[in-house]
């Protein structure tokens, strides 16, 4: 069973400045709820319950809102706003989350790496919070667990994007495995390529399932596009044995860590609830 999930949280979110400067971009709302609780959410009803968080400097507004807020909920104790608390006090209460403190921003792959004393000698999963995923049925992580438990190597959640937009992702090439539309085992990896190089246009979307080897490697890998450790790097070291699979989740996805994507999210949560 896969038990902790982590959470990279260590960004500055400079496309989002000012509303950034001073708040973490995880805590930017859709709706009345921060990105980083859809995150931790989806992450509980996967079966985790361990939240490994990696985070930074100006970010004591994470550890304080999965906190509880007594003073808070006396205030309002009685009042028709006490059960507007009620759905973070449950992730709360059923979660346990440890922090650590990436001291450089030095990329997705170190991110990680620094979250290894969190999470030990087993396999993992990591959610990137900007990455806001919805699905009729079982979420984009339950999905991804259920491909590990069939392959039991590390599994990269990915989607088919506009070949002129592989700039902003890493792409893998692979072949079908076991007769699936939607089940890879990875050939290359390439971050970030211009269109002109990539293999295909299957993206990796911020949704993993790690083996604990992944450290080791990461330790290994030397800093490559944008001068930063990628993640991408590190699991083609992987993929090169034949123990990397990309799975195309059943869902969609909105990019919160763009402008238009995160307006996007915003009115499709807003017609959900029916405020629009």
């Amino acid at each position: 069973m896969i038990k902790k999930c982590l959470f990279p949280a260590a960004g500055f979110g400079t496309r989002f400045l000012p509303a950034t400067k001073a708040v973490p971009k995880e805590m930017m709302p859709i709706l009345t709820k921060p990105l980083l609780q859809y995150a931790v959410e989806e992450a509980l009803d996967a079966g985790m319950s361990n939240m490994a968080i990696v985070t930074g400097k100006r970010k004591r507004a994470i550890e304080d809102h999965f906190d509880r807020a007594l003073e808070l909920e006396a205030q309002i104790q009685g009042t028709q706003k006490e059960v507007l608390l009620k759905e973070i006090n449950v992730v709360c209460n059923k979660a346990t989350f440890t922090y650590v403190r990436q001291k450089q921003i030095l990329g997705l792959g170190h991110a990680i790496l620094t979250g290894e004393p969190l999470i030990g000698n087993e396999p993992f999963a990591v959610h990137l919070a900007d990455d806001l995923c919805t699905s009729e049925n079982d979420n984009v992580l339950t999905q991804m667990i259920q491909v590990y438990n069939k392959y039991q190597c590390s599994i990269v959640a990915i989607e088919q994007v506009p070949i002129d937009q592989t700039h902003k992702y890493g792409v893998i090439a692979g072949n079908l495995v076991d007769n699936t539309n939607d089940t890879y085992r990875v050939t290359d990896m390439i971050e970030k390529p211009a269109p002109k190089d990539a293999p295909t246009n299957m993206a990796i979307i911020g949704r993993y399932i790690l083996t604990p080897d992944i450290f080791n490697i990461l330790k290994q890998t030397k800093p490559g596009k944008g001068g930063e450790i990628q993640i991408t790097d590190a699991l083609l070291t992987q993929a090169k044995q034949g123990r990397v699979i990309a799975y195309k989740f059943k869902g969609k996805r909105f990019d919160c860590g763009s402008i238009q994507g995160y307006v996007e999210a915003t009115n499709y949560f807003a017609k959900q609830q029916g405020i629009i």
